[in-house]
């Protein structure tokens, strides 16, 4: 409140400075004005005569015509130019006591910002540009954490970035201190085990795999731990072992998992048979070991075969609400959603007059991230 009044205080002196020079009206000027001139032609006209210089008919005339004159300038001097003054005097006092208060909100409101606290210089210098190098700010968080090397949030924010510039020795040296004054997690210690096995070309070494134990070993469930201890293995030339690994993951993974297609492009890579889909249509034993021999592409067709069986099947009979469930996720699995979509309407239909069915269908289709 105290601001507003200074700024109210100083509009005010602002006003009364425009003002006050405009308060005092136009004199005609005594001193060197035509009137004076005029003035003084009369005196001296009257001196001439009593000195004897003229006569008395050319001082009448003189009189007369000096008379006119002066009549004529005090006319010019009373009347336009004191018209002409008042207008703007009151035009300029207008101008002072409502236009200077309206320029001035209109400019500070959407510029100033009176409730901000101070800024030190210092922390000026200091703050981050938008529109400078993403290397500078990089730089600065460096410099930051130079002279505060406990400050474990900063560490946390550094690491993931200097991975991404490709500085991994940086990045593992940050994930080590983001352990050290944040903590340990199963999360960290995959990330330290990422970036050391980035610095070495992509190969996961020993001390890299040590981390993924550790990560493994605090939840059995960490996806990047799992999948580059399988990559470890399939690396060692055990590539049984590493499908297991990540025939493991496909196994507990939800139908819509982003890391997904990439886990089973490297199952692929080591010979491993598909997994199928929690819940999809499962391979007789035969079938699976004919999948095992069979390419990439062969497995896909196979698989996506017995799902159009299953969709020919439901449309026979569509009370089979946990068929409908295999053949949505199924769908979801192989990537097809607007499939997923049409087998989830054809099931609502077909179990519309089964409110039992219907709401089994329902809660069997909360988590595949599909509308309803």
């Amino acid at each position: 409140m105290t601001l507003w009044f200074v700024f109210a205080l100083m509009t005010v002196a602002a006003i009364f400075a425009v003002l006050w020079p405009l308060r005092r009206a136009g004199r005609p000027q005594s001193e060197g004005s035509e009137a004076a001139v005029y003035r003084d032609q009369l005196g001296e006209i009257d001196r001439d005569v009593a000195s004897g210089l003229i006569g008395s008919t050319e001082a009448e005339a003189a009189r007369v015509e000096i008379s006119r004159r002066l009549l004529a300038a005090r006319d010019s001097q009373d009347d336009a130019p004191v018209a002409s003054s008042v207008r703007l005097r009151r035009s300029a006092a207008m101008l002072a006591l409502i236009g200077l208060p309206i320029i001035a909100v209109a400019t500070y409101l959407p510029l100033g910002s009176p409730r901000l606290g101070d800024f030190p210089l210092a922390q000026r210098a200091r703050a981050p540009d938008a529109a400078q190098p993403f290397e500078n700010m990089v730089a600065q968080v460096e410099a930051h954490l130079e002279k505060n090397p406990t400050d474990g949030r900063g560490w946390n924010v550094l690491a993931p970035v200097l991975a991404r510039l490709g500085r991994f020795d940086e990045a593992v040296r940050a994930y080590r201190n983001s352990i050290t004054y944040n903590g340990d997690s199963s999360e960290r210690r995959s990330d330290l085990g990422e970036a050391l096995a980035a610095a070495a070309g992509g190969v996961v070494t020993a001390e890299a795999k040590t981390e993924f134990e550790r990560a493994v070993a605090m939840n059995a469930d960490e996806v990047k731990a799992s999948y580059f201890l399988g990559l470890a293995a399939e690396q060692d030339g055990r590539g049984s072992e590493a499908a297991s690994i990540w025939r493991a993951m496909l196994a507990k993974a939800p139908p819509d998992a982003p890391w997904r297609p990439l886990v089973q492009a490297a199952l692929a890579r080591v010979g491993g048979a598909p997994v199928p889909l929690p819940g999809a249509p499962v391979l007789s034993n035969e079938a699976m070991a004919a999948a095992k021999d069979m390419k990439e592409a062969d497995r896909s067709e196979m698989i996506r075969g017995m799902v159009e069986r299953l969709a020919t099947r439901l449309k026979q009979n569509g009370d089979d609400v946990e068929g409908w469930l295999r053949l949505v996720r199924a769908y979801m699995v192989m990537g097809d959603r607007d499939k997923a979509r049409s087998a989830l309407g054809d099931a609502r239909q077909a179990v519309a007059n089964d409110e039992a069915r219907l709401r089994e269908l329902n809660e069997g289709l909360k988590n595949l991230g599909l509308d309803g």
